[in-house]
């Protein structure tokens, strides 16, 4: 189960990677302003809606099954079509989060940086994207953890992860004891984000509230 739980830690880098980039093009996309970018706008949305809509475990079915039985690829492992689903289904959720970080920047800023000579790409890399990153860390850190979790669920397709490993150890023994060894060994992994988080929260408000107390 140890070695289980390694290739989640696995899964888990990978699918933050994916879901960092994916969602911050998204986002990104979302907040193109123009008529021109009308047609990319309406396809982040449609992509954000939909993959916010459909459980993560169709999702794992869908692009674990399905499109290994299209015979459009090699053979791949199971988790990395694991690791597929849950960047298709938290980039959705973090390009929203992204969306509404970048939306809370002020015009000025925007504004301020244009006049100092900044190309649009420039002030979105170094001025917007690093206030909305700062105003949504807690959010993020909430998604991050959450799919701390559902990384889990890759045992659905075969992947002889914590889970997996646990299911293998009670069908040859009939003990649930491997569930709960399965269970303190995901809390274990993710209880210093979950702190990591609490503090990140806590800083943010208190320096929000900076001469605010009456």
């Amino acid at each position: 189960m140890i070695e289980g739980l390694w290739l989640n830690i696995q899964v888990l880098f990978a699918a933050v990677i994916g879901v960092a980039i994916l969602g911050t093009l998204l986002a990104i996309t979302r907040t193109l302003k123009g008529p021109v970018f009308t047609p990319l706008r309406l396809l982040a949305a449609g992509y954000t809606d939909i993959f916010r809509g459909i459980p993560v475990l169709l999702v794992l079915y869908l692009v674990g099954f399905g499109i290994p039985g299209l015979e459009l690829t090699g053979r791949m492992p199971a988790q990395f079509w694991g690791t597929i689903a849950l960047i298709l289904c938290y980039s959705a959720y973090v390009a929203e989060v992204l969306r509404a970080g970048i939306d809370a920047v002020h015009p000025s800023q925007r504004l301020a940086a244009r006049s100092l000579g900044l190309s649009h790409g420039k002030t979105l890399r170094i001025v917007v994207l690093p206030q909305a990153v700062r105003k949504v860390t807690p959010a993020l850190m909430n998604d991050f953890v959450s799919m701390q979790k559902d990384v889990g669920l890759i045992s659905v397709l075969g992947a002889v992860d914590a889970v997996r490993a646990a299911q293998i150890e009670v069908a040859s023994s009939y003990n649930f004891t491997p569930y709960v060894l399965a269970g303190v060994l995901f809390i274990l992994l993710s209880w210093p984000f979950i702190r990591l988080t609490d503090w990140m929260t806590a800083r943010a408000q208190k320096r929000e509230q900076i001469g605010g107390t009456v």
